[in-house]
């Protein structure tokens, strides 16, 4: 057997390293430890190669043939080179059995060194090649049976105890032929046949290597986006809070206390999610120290909310049609467009007094829209598509990912975002959602997160009233 396969092989990795594993139990175990001594299947194939001539060269001493058994010996050692140089040594064995089929013609095996040379050539080479070495090889081997055949070589049949018919010659070197080329196609075929499985396995691991590499990347971006959903809004909501406590702490105390008990909250919150994202890359993490599920958005949906409008942000929310799908992804997808959209509204908008978020629900379809009315310019150098001027407190945000991750979010579930401006004041987040059809029984309107119906809030800002 040969296992040097001259094609593209993926480069080593887990995958691979799982396909290989899955491809050896299906291999017993002597195919494994000749797979892993080369050398020692090499030799055993030379071994078997004179096991099956032994009786031509036995014959061939006994009628004082002496050169048909050196020719027979000297095939053996180069068999032993098939695996390095398949071309040299079918050409080697081609000639030294066509000369034992010129001196000895009615041997049996005489062909038996072409078999192994033709499946090693055909096991790294191409079909096209390893057919032509076929031919090349196999037929001056059929040239000589013809000659016996049509009578220029005839007389050389041995002596027989039995009567045998006048044509008995010709029937003879018929068969030979035939069963010559037989076997030589037939070992022609089991090593295209074993390059192509060897080959379907390399295509196999190239594939799972490169899936493996997609799954990487994909999941390296997932990483990314809620790493920069978790920091941009933990960060902005944090440093508007702290500069809102500086603003009120000698007049209010005590609304000062609770902005800070808010901002120590958001603090949390934001190291936990934090923990659930980088907990992944870590096998050895504890269940309990980092939590790998999704965040639930029910509630949190009214947190987050809350914590806005601690913030400063007078936000409004109202919720139309059936309650969001139970399904705690496509609940976290909001929650992350809400969240995106209420951060760079606290970031770039001046001059507010209304925000308003909607969430409607009609039959699969799911539409939230995120609409301001205050004054801003484009800053696309810093904020990316659209966003809006920035305070100079927070003149270090802006790597216009947001907008990007929302878009990327939605295409999970087949929906687009579009977001700008609405007039000459006010900027508008647009984005539809598929849910997959999920049909859903509640049919509550206009609810606050949390489960109150037909209630609206208003916040406050922390600075200026």
């Amino acid at each position: 057997m040969i296992d040097a396969v001259p094609v593209r092989v993926a480069s080593a990795g887990p995958a691979d390293a799982s396909l290989a594993e899955l491809t050896a139990r299906r291999r017993g175990r002597l195919r494994r430890y000749l797979l892993a001594h080369p050398r020692v299947m090499d030799v055993l194939v030379a071994l078997c190669y004179l096991v099956l001539v032994t009786p031509t060269a036995v014959e061939s001493i006994m009628h004082g043939d002496w050169p048909v058994a050196v020719l027979l010996a000297a095939a053996a050692p180069v068999l032993l080179f098939r695996r390095a140089y398949p071309v040299q040594v079918a050409v080697a064995v081609g000639a030294l059995e066509l000369a034992v089929t010129f001196l000895h013609p009615w041997g049996s095996n005489v062909s038996a060194g072409l078999w192994f040379s033709l499946y090693a050539v055909a096991v790294v080479r191409t079909r096209r090649f390893a057919l032509a070495t076929l031919a090349l090889t196999t037929a001056p081997l059929l040239l000589v049976y013809f000659l016996l055949a049509v009578g220029p070589l005839d007389g050389r049949l041995p002596d027989m105890a039995v009567r045998t018919p006048e044509n008995f010659q010709l029937l003879t070197s018929i068969a030979a032929g035939i069963g010559i080329t037989l076997s030589n196609v037939i070992a022609t075929g089991i090593g295209i046949s074993v390059r192509q499985r060897r080959e379907h396995e390399h295509e196999i691991a190239a594939w799972a290597a490169r899936a493996q590499q997609l799954g990487s990347v994909t999941e390296r971006n997932r990483i990314a986006r809620e790493m920069h959903d978790v920091v941009a809004h933990s960060l902005t909501v944090m440093i508007s809070l702290s500069d809102g406590a500086a603003v009120v702490v000698k007049k209010d105390p005590a609304r000062a206390a609770g902005v800070l008990a808010e901002l120590s909250r958001t603090g949390r919150t934001a190291l936990a999610d934090m923990r659930r994202v980088l907990g992944v890359l870590r096998e050895d993490t504890a269940t309990g120290h980092a939590p790998r599920e999704p965040l639930v958005a029910g509630n949190s949906l009214a947190t987050l909310l809350e914590g806005f409008r601690t913030a400063g942000l007078p936000v409004h929310y109202t919720h139309t049609g059936p309650s969001l799908p139970g399904d705690a992804a496509f609940q976290l997808t909001v929650y992350r467009i809400v969240q995106e959209s209420l951060t760079n509204v606290l970031r770039y908008g001046r001059a507010l007094s209304r925000v308003d978020v909607s969430i409607v629900r009609n039959g699969s379809r799911v539409t939230i829209e995120v609409v301001d009315d205050g004054r801003g310019t484009v800053d696309s150098g810093s904020a990316g598509a659209g966003a809006q001027a920035k305070p100079d407190s927070l003149d270090s945000f802006g790597t216009g990912h947001g907008i990007a991750g929302m878009r990327e979010r939605a295409r999970i579930y087949a929906g687009t975002v579009h977001a700008g401006r609405t007039g000459e004041r006010g900027w508008r987040v647009h984005a539809e959602l598929n849910c997959n059809g999920e049909n859903a029984t509640d049919t509550e309107n206009a609810t606050e997160p949390g489960g109150n119906n037909a209630r609206q809030r208003t916040g406050t800002r922390l600075a200026g009233g």
